[in-house]
């Protein structure tokens, strides 16, 4: 049975999750009677804890809004889950700029678990592979990333100064709908009120953002991770690449996903055992090629280049290259 000291502890920790406890639900968690509760509430006031008594119907006991409570407490699962997002986080790019403050957080946690939490932690991240290298990727400023989610949250206009691509600079004011995470990259889409469109920008890119008066309506339709994945696919791009693949559309988002192509039926034949088979037009916008002629290969189905010329060399220099290599061998 647990000492009345533990039982405190718990109490607080039911407490710190956040909401009204009333007397009767936190006496069931506790395994003991209302007067029980009571006294252990009184010892908290005592301890400096600012616990407020609520009235009413629903009342019971919640901590005074705002207060910071030096102890923070998390059971070994807890503080297991917290270092593997930070670890999840660092390894996909999804830091701010402070990264040194994922790395703090991480050793503060890892100082206090105890010897046995720690020893499963350092098992997991020995047996842990990722299928990629670690990204190498621009982070966000946290006041930048802060301010924007309050401006998505609340519906109200954010003025931005934002860095293209091209190096070219200029100040937009923002109805931003959400911010998305993708591939190691943070986006926020939203319409830009200067051109009365719809936009998506890289918040690393974003180098102030100011809330401004006023409100906006959250446009209905898709949310804002499929707008920022059609914007993708729909961008204006020095190629816009043009392919048929025999496959299922399984097979080709495996190589080439949403945020990176569009795909369309093309035909279908039936075979003698009565499965149709599919070819599907793939179309997609690309900066570069050289990295395609790999993910083609990858995908081992029969495929055709429609568009550009320039793909369909560098194909047959990678297919030429292989067989060189192949021969050697």
């Amino acid at each position: 049975m647990p000492r009345p000291t533990g039982r405190v502890l718990t109490l607080l920790e039911l407490l710190q999750s956040g909401g009204t406890r009333t007397v009767a639900e936190l006496a069931d968690r506790l395994g003991v009677d209302g007067r029980t509760v009571r006294r252990y509430v009184d010892q908290l006031i005592d301890l400096d804890v600012p616990v407020e008594s609520v009235r009413g119907r629903y009342g019971g006991y919640r901590l005074a809004p705002g207060c910071r409570l030096p102890p923070l407490m998390l059971s070994d699962d807890e503080a297991l889950a917290v270092l593997l997002g930070l670890v999840a986080g660092l390894r996909t790019g999804l830091t701010t700029t402070e990264r040194t403050a994922s790395e703090t957080a991480s050793a503060k946690i890892r100082r206090v678990l105890p010897t046995h939490v720690a020893r499963r932690l350092d098992t997991f991240l020995e047996a842990l592979a990722f299928t990629d290298q670690p990204g190498d990727f621009d982070a966000p400023d946290a006041g930048v990333l802060l301010t924007i989610a309050d401006a998505v949250r609340h519906r109200r206009p954010v003025s931005i100064r934002y860095t293209d691509r091209d190096g070219r600079r200029s100040e937009r004011t923002l109805h931003a709908y959400g911010i998305v995470a993708h591939s190691g990259r943070w986006y926020v889409t939203g319409k830009d009120a200067r051109i009365g469109e719809d936009r998506t920008f890289r918040l690393d890119r974003i180098v102030d953002a100011r809330t401004l008066p006023g409100s906006f309506e959250a446009p209905v339709g898709p949310g804002p991770a499929q707008r920022v994945l059609s914007g993708f696919a729909t961008a204006e791009y020095r190629y816009a690449v043009t392919l048929r693949i025999h496959g299922t559309v399984e097979q080709i988002r495996a190589h080439l996903p949403a945020g990176v192509a569009r795909l369309e039926e093309y035909e279908s034949v039936a075979g003698q055992d009565r499965v149709t088979e599919r070819w599907l037009r793939v179309e997609l916008r690309a900066e570069r090629l050289d990295w395609l002629p790999p993910v083609l290969a990858s995908l081992d189905r029969p495929f055709v280049i429609e568009r550009p010329d320039e793909l369909r060399d560098l194909v047959i220099g990678l297919a030429e290259r292989l067989a060189s290599h192949a021969r050697q061998a």
